[in-house]
């Protein structure tokens, strides 16, 4: 039995995805292989879990040219600067519970995908205090300082040139594996249209466009449906509320007044199959759901990037034919617009996210960590 200890810090959801998307992907090698998932912060002080992954969230809503200006700034860090050093002794007394919680685990490997964890660790590697290799998954189309550490066994990369300038940071060029980004199994099975279509009620026909993201200026996402249901056109819209309970009613009053156009969600733990059913999705672009976007070749239009790796992710999307981008509800509604009357530039789109998507990340890294472990 190999047992990897997945770590992750939910701050934003896409660092705890990509640990439920490799553990997902070990449960599927069966009994031989054990991965267990631990989140960071649950292992925390209740305050030291509030400032750190609370104010994390406060400040890109709130203050997004506040986080643009961190995010360059601690890009290089500083290791010998006092506040360096200050915030590491915190982060030190606060997460006695995780080392405990592995010194009892023992893995035979540990896979981080966030950073916190994979600093811990280096320092406990380099000082001979944690003897299990350490692995490190950056889940971005980027790289960032807070991401690079020494005495660490290895990282993983989205894309060639995520590698390209991760060596470029001093990793020696064994250390980087280019897999992408983990994500759920699934997303590498074949589905039919127009059964998963069925099954949400709408027209497998139709061109369909998947709302899953608005506010921060663009708008909020039943604003954004009545401008995409108000373009010309036979297209339907199937938009996602999540967990909130309140956009959800909002949606539901709109899709009274557009009957057969409009398909308002609620949370779905089968995101793969509404991805299957459409044409063009418009979202945020946080690096796991650009990766599950890409896995299925659906093309995006990306609104609101967060200030950093966000924005990255998007230019990694616009570069390779993959996404546009729209600056606010009308420039959003411009660009379906033109989608729409050009089918053949979707298309063309489409492909290009398939071309570069990479559905089996998952098992990638872990038959570079077991390789390893052998």
């Amino acid at each position: 039995m190999t047992t990897i200890a997945l770590l992750s810090v939910s701050a934003g959801a896409g660092h705890v995805r990509a640990a439920q998307a490799l553990a997902a992907a070990a449960q599927r090698r069966g009994a031989t292989l054990e991965a267990v998932h631990i989140d960071v912060m649950e292992l925390v002080p209740r305050l030291f879990k509030k400032l750190y992954a609370g104010s994390y969230m406060s400040v890109i809503n709130a203050a997004p040219d506040l986080w643009a200006w961190l995010y360059k700034r601690m890009d290089v860090p500083r290791p010998t600067s006092y506040a360096t050093k200050l915030r590491q002794a915190i982060e030190r007394l606060n997460t006695g519970k995780l080392i405990k919680r592995l010194d009892a685990l023992k893995p035979d490997a540990v896979i981080c995908t966030h950073f916190l964890p994979a600093q811990l660790l280096s320092r406990l590697t380099r000082k001979k205090a944690f003897q299990a290799p350490v692995w490190v998954q950056v889940t971005d189309y980027d790289v960032h300082g807070m991401w690079i550490h020494d005495h660490l066994a290895g990282y993983f990369a989205a894309d060639e040139e995520i590698a390209w300038r991760m060596r470029d940071r001093g990793l020696g060029a064994e250390q980087v594996h280019v897999t992408g980004i983990p994500i759920h199994p699934v997303f590498a099975e074949t589905r039919d249209r127009a059964t998963c279509a069925r099954e949400l009620g709408l027209d497998p026909q139709r061109t369909t466009i998947l709302l899953m993201s608005g506010g921060y200026g663009v708008g909020a996402l039943d604003l954004l449906a009545e401008r995409v249901l108000a373009l010309p056109g036979n297209h339907q819209v199937v938009a996602l509320a999540g967990k909130n309970a309140k956009l959800l009613g909002q949606l539901t009053a709109l899709a009274k007044r557009h009957p057969g156009r409009l398909f308002p969600l609620g949370f779905t733990s089968t995101i793969e199959r509404v991805m299957s059913c459409a044409d063009l999705a418009v979202s945020k672009p946080g690096g796991l759901t650009t990766a599950e976007c890409l896995a299925v070749g659906l093309p995006m239009i990306v609104v609101a990037p967060i200030p950093g790796q966000e924005e990255r992710n998007a230019d990694y999307l616009l570069e390779h034919g993959a996404a546009l981008k729209a600056c606010d509800g009308a420039a959003l509604a411009f660009r379906v617009r033109e989608l729409l009357a050009h089918p053949e530039r979707l298309a063309t789109m489409r492909a290009n996210a398939a071309r570069i998507g990479r559905a089996r990340a998952a098992d990638a890294v872990l038959d570079v960590v077991l390789a390893n472990h052998a």
